[in-house]
């Protein structure tokens, strides 16, 4: 590949606020990033971080990598000691990686009140490491700290250490916006400059952004576009602070918008799935506004935009979805109109082209539903149990009948709270009475439905109450207020989400449980 795709999730993603990946968990990240296509992956700092030198230990037998090489991440020698005694560029060595990214101090100011040396021991330091690394059969990237600041504010001397890395032998040196306060037009206008005054080429050099300015991802776009070849990204932009640029959106900018061959055949398209897996064991929910990959990322909620992605998606879309493994979405909200009903309809496998009738009549049900404080935005299951009820011969008959529920909350002496729910139903003519205990008035409901269902529906064992959100819609006041209860139910299959609206949220809570289980079954 022409373009070096460097990831750095394991080091410098792995210092967000949040994350703390074990061993197990490098190894499982590096094999999805792997599997995207990168070309390096940055495994950590051994020496320094014991969790990092055991994880290049098990790398060693434990993967099996078929697009990138691993990476040992170190600083140059420290001032004033010998390079072949340094434990810590021993510990480099140690890795056995092919790799080694050494880091720099190129900012004069660093050098002489972080470091407390000289500009020349300090450029000795980089020429000294890079030279004992390649003598050592590796290849050395040096990543330059502080690099535009350093530039803005004493160019000659960070334009010395670029020359002196290249000259002790490195491949790449990379330009570092380390407290990401760069714009695009600052990045490109100092590439230009630092190519000429150090004497290299642009695609000698290579650039790590930081999103401070949230601009991450457009800096890096624009020093590829100003002739770098090597950039380096984390996967969904983890990192420190506002992290940094972001691996899924700066390939997938390059690769569909300036039609660079980044990756290889058949990676982009692993996108979505990819960035979901990662953020699955970083523990951190996805973002779903994420560029390219978030679930809202081909999502559209006018009428007017549906109108037109009725005619032709791309109308609306700027690339395919597919591209990168998304999905677009329709959203049904106050603001739908036919053409949103139409295309959300056929989204979930109905289709109401051929009964204008019903559509009409589901578009009008919907935006009274939604005026009067219910949500079809992020429950598509209470959605499409609206549609199959109102077009002809695609009902969904509810597993039973009710005859009434009650709800009692005990607060003991002892401060225990009990919750107790009985519930009375017909199941195909059989009256059935079941009382259950809950930790909650919602949870008790749940168990005394599943309690009197249960032997005629013993497929609800494998359902289960995975979240539940409660809304005080906008303009209401105090606990005399309509809430909106969204409910998250999972079996084995997938996931589903139902909403209910009420003045009382139990019964508000009971409208979406009775969604969620009538929906399961029906499935």
């Amino acid at each position: 590949m022409d373009y070096q795709v460097f990831d750095t999730t394991l080091r410098d993603g792995g210092q967000r606020e949040g994350i703390s990946y074990s061993v197990a968990d490098k190894l499982a990240v590096a094999r999805l990033l792997d599997e995207f296509g990168v070309g390096f992956i940055e495994g950590g700092w051994p020496g320094a971080m014991p969790k990092d030198t055991e994880f290049f230990e098990r790398a060693k037998t434990e993967l099996d990598l078929k697009h990138a090489v691993l990476v040992a991440f170190g600083s140059t020698r420290k001032a004033g000691v010998n390079v072949a005694e340094d434990p810590q560029v021993k510990a480099l060595l140690d890795a056995e990686t092919p790799v080694v990214c050494v880091v720099a101090k190129s900012d004069i100011r660093h050098v002489e009140r972080a470091l407390r040396t000289t500009g020349d021991e300090n450029l000795a330091m980089v020429r000294d490491t890079v030279r004992h690394l390649v003598a050592n059969g590796r290849r050395a990237f040096v990543d330059c700290e502080h690099f535009f600041d350093g530039f803005r504010y004493d160019p000659e001397y960070t334009a010395s250490v670029v020359t002196a890395a290249f000259e002790a032998g490195a491949e790449r040196v990379v330009m570092c916006d380390t407290n990401g306060g760069m714009l695009p037009s600052m990045i490109t206008k100092a590439i230009n400059e630092v190519a000429e005054r150090a004497g290299v080429s642009a695609d000698q050099l290579g650039i790590h952004c930081q999103n401070d300015t949230a601009c991450a991802v457009a800096n890096t776009v624009a020093a590829v576009e100003a002739g770098v070849k090597h950039f380096q990204c984390t996967a969904n932009g983890y990192g420190e602070r506002p992290g940094n640029a972001d691996l899924f959106a700066t390939v997938s900018n390059l690769q569909l918008k300036l039609g660079l061959k980044v990756l290889p055949d058949g990676c982009l398209e692993k996108a979505t799935r990819v960035s979901a897996a990662l953020a699955e064991i970083a523990n951190i929910a996805p973002d779903t506004h994420q560029a390219y990959v978030g679930a809202a990322a081909f999502a559209h909620k006018a009428g007017l935009h549906a109108s037109a992605i009725k005619v032709d998606p791309l109308l609306y879309n700027h690339v395919d979805p597919s591209v990168v493994g998304n999905d677009m979405r329709i959203l049904v909200t106050e603001m739908a109109g036919r053409a949103s009903i139409e295309l959300k309809s056929r989204e979930l496998g109905l289709d109401l082209a051929g009964h204008p009738e019903t559509l009409t009549g589901v578009t009008r049900k919907v935006k009274e539903l939604e005026a009067g404080g219910w949500s079809f935005e992020a429950a598509d299951a209470s959605f499409e149990l609206l549609v199959r009820n109102e077009l002809p011969g695609a009902g969904v008959p509810r597993p039973f009948q009710l005859e009434s529920y009650r709800v009692l909350v005990e607060h003991r002496e002892d401060g225990t709270v009990i919750s107790e729910a009985t519930v009375k139903v017909r199941v195909e003519g059989e009256r059935i009475i079941a009382t259950a205990e809950g930790n909650g008035p919602v949870n008790a409901l749940d168990e005394a439905l599943r309690g009197a269902l249960s032997n005629h529906y013993p497929q609800l064992k494998t359902f289960e109450l995975t979240d539940f959100k409660v809304r005080i819609l906008e303009g209401s006041h105090g606990t005399n207020a309509i809430t909106r209860v969204l409910l998250e139910t999972s079996d084995s299959r997938g996931e589903w989400t139902t909403v209910g609206v009420h003045e009382n949220i139990v019964d508000a809570s009971w409208t979406a449980l009775v969604d969620a289980l009538t929906y399961g079954l029906a499935r």
